[in-house]
């Protein structure tokens, strides 16, 4: 787009600002920007799925009080989670999200970095090997993969 816009000549330019705004506008990677912006947001729900020994109780008291609220399910949950949001940029393979938020207060500020790849209608996000937050320092690798609905195509 860029060298036909700086052609020396004439015939090799864009005849009319309208022929370049609409190449501009058919930019082919703006889909796949769109449909990561909205992955960011799944990433972190998807972390969840990876799994984490069970931590020692910390809390004790009067487990009627606490019935339906904090439950071994939702227990699981909050020491399996990691969940954060900020601006992204895709470089090649790589998403890198500028932290603004996150459940881990030591992220905010930072950047997570993570790699993908597609495989047909599947999308992998890998972590690299980190320590995870909930599990007192042990290492994990998270992957998380998510399955295009086969009803949309673009």
């Amino acid at each position: 787009m860029v060298p036909c816009g700086l052609s020396v000549a004439p015939e090799d330019r864009y005849p009319s600002m309208d022929a370049l705004l609409a190449a501009l506008a058919a930019d082919p990677g703006r889909a796949r920007r769109r449909r990561l912006a909205g992955l960011g947001a799944l990433v972190l729900a998807g972390a969840a799925l990876a799994g984490a020994e069970r931590a020692p109780e910390v809390c004790r008291g009067d487990a009627r009080a606490l019935a339906g609220v904090w439950d071994a399910e939702r227990a699981q949950a909050f020491r399996t989670m990691i969940a954060y949001s900020g601006r992204y940029r895709v470089e090649g393979s790589t998403i890198t999200t500028k932290v603004e938020v996150a459940w881990n207060e030591s992220w905010v500020g930072g950047e997570q970095v993570r790699h993908i790849r597609f495989e047909g209608d599947r999308l992998f996000i890998e972590s690299p090997p980190m320590p995870h937050p909930n599990m007192y320092g042990k290492t994990v690798r998270v992957i998380v993969v998510w399955q295009r609905d086969g009803s949309y195509r673009v």
